[in-house]
C-alpha cells in the first residue's frame, strides 16, 4: 500500500517578520511636503497660509452635500502680500483655488524696517484694526488673523487689535486695507514736490566760538 507524505512548509522561527515601519512600510504615512512657489515680479519665495475653511450645507432630495470655501493669505515676507477666497466641493480645491486668487492679486505694502512707518486705523465691513509700529524685539502683538497677514507682508515688530467684527473674511480684508494706506515719508515729500533736507551737524569752531561768547554766571553771594 503506497503513502503519500505532504511535506508542510516550516514558519520561521519567531513569527513572520513585520516590514519596517516608516514612510514605505508600515505605520503612520507622511504627507507629501508642497513645493515652494516664487513670485514672478520679485523672485521671492511665496509663503501660502491657510486663515480659515468654512462648509456649508445644501439640503436636497437626496441629503446634504457639502461645500468648502478656504481664505488663503499669500505673501513673500518681503512687502508683497495678497488675500484670496476659494470655493469648491472639496477642501483641497477650495484651498488650491484660494491660493491662485491669492497669488494674481498681491500687491506691494510700505514698510519700515520691520515694522509699519506709522499708526493706523482701518475699517471694513464691520471689523476695525489698530496697527501701531512697536520697537525692535517686540514681536508680532495680534491674533492669528491679523498675524498671518502681517507675517506674510514681512512685518515682525507690530502691536495691534481687532475692533468690532470677528468674522476672517473683514479682519483680513481690513487689515490689508490698513498696510495699503500706510505712506513712507519719502513718498509723502516726493507727492508734495518737496526734499528731505538732513540736519547738518555743528562744526567744531562754532560750538568753541558758541561756548566762548556766553559770560560766566556770578558766584553766589552769602
Amino acid at each position: 500500500m503506497e503513502t503519500n507524505i505532504v511535506t508542510e512548509p516550516t514558519k520561521p522561527e519567531g513569527g513572520s517578520p513585520r516590514s519596517p515601519r516608516g514612510p514605505g512600510g508600515r505605520g503612520r504615512r507622511s504627507r507629501p511636503e508642497p513645493e515652494p512657489t516664487f513670485d514672478e515680479q520679485s523672485g521671492q519665495e511665496l509663503t501660502e497660509k491657510v486663515v480659515f475653511i468654512n462648509r456649508s450645507a445644501k439640503v436636497v432630495k437626496g441629503g446634504r452635500r457639502f461645500s468648502f470655501s478656504a481664505l488663503i493669505v499669500i505673501g513673500d515676507k518681503h512687502g508683497r502680500v495678497g488675500v484670496g477666497m476659494g470655493k469648491a466641493s472639496e477642501v483641497a480645491d477650495a484651498i488650491r483655488k484660494g491660493g491662485e486668487a491669492a497669488r494674481s492679486e498681491m500687491v506691494d505694502v510700505s514698510l519700515k524696517d520691520a515694522t509699519i512707518p506709522h499708526e493706523v486705523y482701518s475699517r471694513y465691513c464691520g471689523a476695525k484694526v489698530l496697527l501701531r509700529p512697536a520697537s525692535p524685539g517686540t514681536g508680532i502683538i495680534a491674533g492669528k488673523t491679523v498675524r498671518a497677514v502681517l507675517e506674510s507682508a514681512g512685518v515682525k515688530d507690530v502691536l495691534s487689535k481687532s475692533l468690532g467684527s470677528k468674522n476672517a473674511a473683514n479682519v483680513v480684508k481690513a487689515t490689508l486695507n490698513g498696510l495699503l494706506s500706510l505712506r513712507l515719508r519719502k513718498d509723502i515729500y516726493q507727492g508734495r514736490g518737496l526734499e528731505i533736507k538732513k540736519a547738518e551737524e555743528p562744526k567744531a569752531k562754532e560750538v568753541a566760538s558758541a561756548a566762548a561768547s556766553v559770560p560766566p554766571s556770578a558766584p553766589p553771594t552769602a
